[in-house]
């Protein structure tokens, strides 16, 4: 079960010509070329000079862009601009955002996070990842020697009793910062007492990656690269062996999960009256009355209604239909190799038989198809006008249980099936690896 401890971090001073809100960044993968010169017109030593020192994200640079951003982060710590925390500590972190007019406030934890592999141990994933922004990241993280951003854990907290323990007489924040309209704040919780008794409460919880595997994918390939240069396997307190995470109740009232709706392009012969013979055995299919700009009211509309049921919008005609399943057990011939619970996802239920079995078939010629993902239904009457995109697949979001029952049985869900709103931010704290 997973070992947890604190970490003597890297954080950037507490000097009065230093505005946290102007250095922190969202995490590298989310950003293009605008944004990141953005990010670096607010403040000269803003994290993702370093965080990000190729774009577009994911794709691998040359081995220069790597070393530059080594040199950029050394350069600050000598001026002083980032400094090491004395001694180890655990990060109390919190979020406060507004979503739909709604208030929330997530509260966490800062933390390293014992290495195990997927499926051998206490750290469990729900995302299959790729090799490209895996090499980019491995670079970076050789290049640094630093782990630049966190991991997104939940952990089962059903009493409240870790975060509610850490968060007794925090007193004021030591970092405080807001970016994209989210207002993050970080403490430093350095009493060992309280630290053990953390400790020890998380010993027996097992953690679900929410976001970030390919960052903690990684983490694992530099383990193991380490212990090969090293000769032998690495001692238990080696700083390759543990991985930088932001831990989660997946109890917390400040817990918001979001579908990832499809954009879909490549379809060369899609109508949607073949469409709907097509599933007609499956799901009952009612067209709405409503305009591209009500989609988001659409996508509210499902997320609080009934399982199964997903929306489709066509950007030819600009109608959108409700698709509502009626089989239950549609998956069952199609992948019999996996769980009911994950035959039983809308993720699953979309990506597996509509994109697979219908729209790539039938409606393709059998070519493969171009996706995109967005969380924001509204953008989707933009997005989808019959040049990249023809058609968009709205969906409800992912129960946060399914997290819990396909860990149980070692499996994962299709790409992009969670969204968790919003994304951490990176620069409250980095990670030093020591070992080479």
């Amino acid at each position: 079960m997973p070992d947890i401890r604190p970490f003597a971090g890297i954080r950037y001073s507490r000097r009065p010509d230093l505005d946290l809100s102007k250095l922190i960044a969202p995490p590298y993968d989310v950003l293009d070329d605008a944004q990141k010169a953005a990010l670096q017109s607010r403040h000269a030593n803003n994290i993702v000079t370093v965080d990000l020192p190729f774009t577009p994200p994911k794709s691998v640079g040359p081995d220069d862009v790597y070393a530059k951003a080594n040199t950029t982060l050394k350069a600050w710590m000598s001026a002083g601009i980032m400094v090491q925390d004395r001694r180890p500590a655990i990060y109390p972190y919190t979020q406060v955002f507004d979503h739909h007019g709604k208030a929330f406030h997530r509260r966490g934890f800062i933390a390293l996070v014992k290495l195990s592999p997927f499926g051998e141990g206490h750290v469990v994933p729900h995302e299959k990842t790729h090799a490209g922004p895996i090499e980019d990241r491995l670079k970076l993280m050789h290049a640094t020697g630093m782990q630049l951003s966190p991991i997104f854990g939940l952990f089962n907290d059903n009493r409240g009793e870790v975060t509610r323990r850490l968060y007794q007489n925090l007193g004021r924040p030591q970092a405080d910062a807001t970016e994209g309209g989210v207002r993050n704040q970080l403490w430093s919780v350095i009493d060992s007492d309280l630290e053990n008794e953390v400790i020890k409460q998380m010993g027996t919880k097992p953690v679900f990656i929410a976001d970030g595997h390919h960052r903690y994918t990684t983490a694992l390939v530099y383990q193991k690269q380490i212990e090969e240069r090293s000769g032998g396997k690495l001692p238990t307190n080696h700083p390759a062996n543990w991985c930088m995470f932001v831990l989660v109740g997946m109890q917390d009232d400040g817990l918001l999960i979001m579908p990832t709706h499809r954009l879909v392009g490549g379809l060369s012969s899609f109508n949607m009256p073949a469409f709907k013979d097509a599933i007609a055995a499956d799901f009952d299919v009612e067209e709405l009355p409503v305009v591209p700009a009500q989609l988001a009211g659409v996508a509210t509309s499902i997320a609080a209604g009934a399982p199964h049921t997903f929306a489709l919008y066509d950007g030819k005609s600009k109608s959108t239909h409700l698709l509502t399943l009626k089989n239950q057990d549609l998956l069952e011939p199609l992948a019999p190799d996996h769980s009911q619970a994950w035959r039983r996802l809308d993720v699953a239920i979309l990506q597996r038989f509509l994109i697979e079995e219908i729209l790539q078939p039938k409606f393709a010629g059998g070519n493969q198809l171009t996706l995109g993902y967005t969380a924001d239904a509204a953008t989707i009457g933009q997005q989808v006008d019959g040049s990249k995109y023809q058609i968009a697949l709205l969906l409800r979001p992912t129960p946060l249980p399914a997290l819990e029952d396909l860990g149980r049985n070692n499996e994962v869900m299709p790409q992009k099936s969670t969204y968790f709103f919003p994304k951490l931010a990176t620069g409250m704290v980095l990670n030093p690896l020591k070992s080479e």
